[in-house]
């Protein structure tokens, strides 16, 4: 068995005490810690964290380490039975997939911080905690006479745990399922109202996929008292970071339903209906894979859209998120230079920030869309007998389920096969290719009774001269170019700090004054990188960014309200 303590001495320090005991067998045993964590499709360098890394024999004598990489160790074990590892790890961030300690929690995301051995992945884990009294722990691990228990590594690195005095619980039953639901820091929960509508969006997921992969699930909400907006799905628990606290049942109870319900899902979509190239997690190395439209992708677009269907968002609430994303296609230039499928394979290489501009797409927002036109073409095609839902449930019981990875052809055999139509075409123009999919996205609204409607925006900056700004005190620094547009042709260039208009201080106000000299030139005067400079904008009697609205056909016709039922079904 392995075991691990986790122990937490002077938490204003904020480094984790952790102890590992492992057996061994091999005359040299290699230490390992992960590289990247799952719902992170990126590498992460967990290792920098670690601190005082010493390995002792039966003996409690010190061994002699060779480190590898950075991120693996190497020492002598042909005269011991076991070996103990002992390291700090510095713990001071706190959002979803992190590691956090501080006097009010011990916060443990495992896949950052525990380390294994090859010979010992197999084994049962055995996790001790050193903390106070009267902290209550929340974790899906099992626990018996005072200590937790993991099948073995793999499940141990899957399953955060956070220890606090200020947890608070309640839980609900779905299918025979028990669900935790967990809140720490400062918070007051809406219990009854939350419940509901777990409940209801929990009993929906479950039916369209007919069972739940486990036997207990666990979400972890991790209150913060600053703006925090962050969650990471694992195989029985999620973890949801949100803030500010006075916000999270107002303004920020539609984000918690919202990421909730997307977590959920992937329960499903993901940790079971994994891309072959992630079968088995592979944590030393990158595990390419373009599928990311599928994993993200398609349980952004189920995840909101089981919240619609379930009563808990109405159809206003759920046309606006439907809007965002349409929005975000829009704005991103990147859709014309790099298909959702290569984007999902760089995750990889540049993470989840926009990397070079208009570069690349996201898997999230194009894969929604792809996903939504997905379902609207196989419910038209199928006369309402599928849809997207078919697809998963296929997926899951045909694939996952036997012990195997998912491919783009198992996907694209599984929308053929609930289509009765190809879908060749689709995937070659619009997920591994680059044409634009505007035209049949605007078909699957109409079809169904919806329309996208679009103005200027209101922003005199984005809607006549074709740049975004991101406000910093009475500055306005230049976020994105509309591309042929003003901005781009009159040469401002990215992160330009933009403080004046027509020889006026902007003084927080840029729109008021760029629409007060509406039928003049603009000359911007511009901070880039210490150097100021006059800007002049062409003025080109045409709109650029605009703003997009989803919404339902005023006067729809019989069989479009009937798609619309059989989509909705």
């Amino acid at each position: 068995m392995v075991k691990f303590t986790f122990g937490c001495n002077n938490p204003n320090l904020q480094y984790v005490q952790i102890t590992a005991t492992f057996e061994t067998s091999d005359d040299l045993t290699q230490i390992l810690l992960p590289s990247w964590r799952p719902g992170r499709y990126e590498l992460a360098n967990f290792a920098k964290n670690i601190r005082n890394f010493r390995v002792f024999d039966d003996s409690n004598s010190l061994l002699v380490i060779k480190k590898l990489t950075k991120d693996s160790w190497e020492v002598p074990t042909e005269n011991t039975a076991h070996m103990r590892v002992e390291y700090n790890f510095y713990a001071n961030e706190l959002n979803a997939g992190s590691t956090f300690l501080d006097d009010t929690q011990l916060y443990v995301n495992p896949v950052n911080c525990c380390v294994y051995t090859e010979a010992t992945y197999s084994e049962q884990v055995e996790v001790e905690l050193h903390i106070p009294s009267a902290w209550d722990v929340a974790t899906s691990l099992e626990k018996s006479e005072g200590k937790w228990y993991a099948d073995n590594s793999e499940e141990l690195l899957d399953t955060p745990f956070i220890a606090s005095s200020m947890l608070q619980h309640q839980s609900y039953e779905s299918a025979g399922v028990l669900f935790h639901v967990w809140f720490n820091g400062e918070v007051k929960p809406e219990w009854d109202r939350l419940i509901k509508d777990f409940k209801a969006f929990t009993d929906l997921q479950i039916a369209r996929f007919t069972e739940f992969p486990v036997k207990e699930y666990h979400f972890l909400n991790q209150i913060l008292p600053i703006k925090a907006y962050h969650g990471v799905e694992h195989q029985k628990s999620t973890v949801i970071s949100l803030g500010p606290s006075y916000e999270v049942f107002k303004s920020l109870y539609v984000e918690l339903l919202g990421v909730s319900s997307h977590e959920l899902y992937h329960t499903w979509n993901v940790k079971a209906i994994r891309p072959i190239e992630m079968y088995p997690y592979k944590f030393r190395e990158e595990n390419y894979s373009k599928l990311g439209y599928i994993c993200e992708g398609v349980t952004t677009y189920q995840g909101d859209l089981m919240l619609y269907k379930s009563g808990v968002y109405d159809e206003k609430q759920y046309l606006k998120e439907l809007t965002q994303q349409v929005q975000r296609h829009f704005d991103n230039p990147g859709r014309f230079h790099y298909s959702v499928a290569d984007s999902s394979l760089d995750t990889w290489l540049d993470g989840y920030v926009a990397g070079a501009p208009g570069r690349k797409v996201s898997i999230y927002t194009e894969g929604c869309l792809l996903a939504f036109c997905t379902d609207v073409i196989i419910s038209n095609s199928s006369d309402g007998k599928n849809g997207l839902d078919t697809v998963m449930r296929r997926l899951y019981f045909d694939i996952a389920l036997k012990g195997r990875g998912v491919s783009e052809k198992d996907y694209q055999a599984a929308i053929e096969e609930s289509a009765g139509i190809s879908f060749q075409n689709f995937f070659d123009d619009y997920i591994n290719g680059t044409r634009p999919y505007e035209s049949i996205l605007i078909d699957c609204l109409e079809s169904i009774g919806l329309d996208l409607g679009h103005v200027p925006s209101s922003k005199y900056s984005e809607g006549r001269l074709g740049f975004k700004v991101v406000k910093s005190g009475n500055e306005f620094k230049v976020a994105a170019m509309y591309p042929g547009g003003p901005a781009e042709m009159g040469g401002l260039v990215l992160g330009d700090k933009i403080t004046g208009v027509n020889g006026y201080s902007c003084e927080g106000e840029l729109n008021k004054w760029l629409d007060y000299f509406d039928d003049e030139i603009k000359m911007l005067s511009v901070n880039r990188g210490g150097k100021l400079l006059t800007i002049e904008l062409p003025v080109l009697d045409r709109n650029f960014y605009m703003t997009y609205t989803v919404r339902k056909t005023e006067k729809p016709d019989t069989n479009q309200v009937r798609a619309f039922d059989k989509w909705k079904r």
